[in-house]
């Protein structure tokens, strides 16, 4: 007995998730180029994890785990120091 073949719903979604993650791709590398407009966030590594007693916004933690992503995209950081800050500063997230 022969294989059966794909129907053509199949291949409609799977033309349509390659064309949605070339998107992403697409976009993702661009926002990789920083525009001079952009505010810049601190890549120093104690700016990252310094409790200073400042309260930071859900918003500004959540652009600190951004950058985090983004170093260790770059292979700038180790998978451990990764985790282990990123950890930190979900922790940080306020809850209401």
């Amino acid at each position: 007995m022969g294989a059966q073949r794909t129907s053509f719903e199949k291949l409609q979604r799977d033309r349509a998730k390659k064309a949605k993650a070339a998107n992403k791709r697409e976009k993702r590398q661009g926002r990789a180029e920083t525009d001079p407009d952009e505010p810049a966030v601190s890549t120093d590594a104690e700016a990252l994890l310094a409790d200073d007693g400042h309260e930071l916004t859900a918003g500004e933690l959540l652009a600190l785990v951004e950058e985090l992503h983004r170093r260790y995209d770059a292979k700038e950081i180790e998978f451990e120091e990764f985790e282990e800050r990123k950890i930190e500063l979900l922790q940080r997230l306020p809850v209401d």
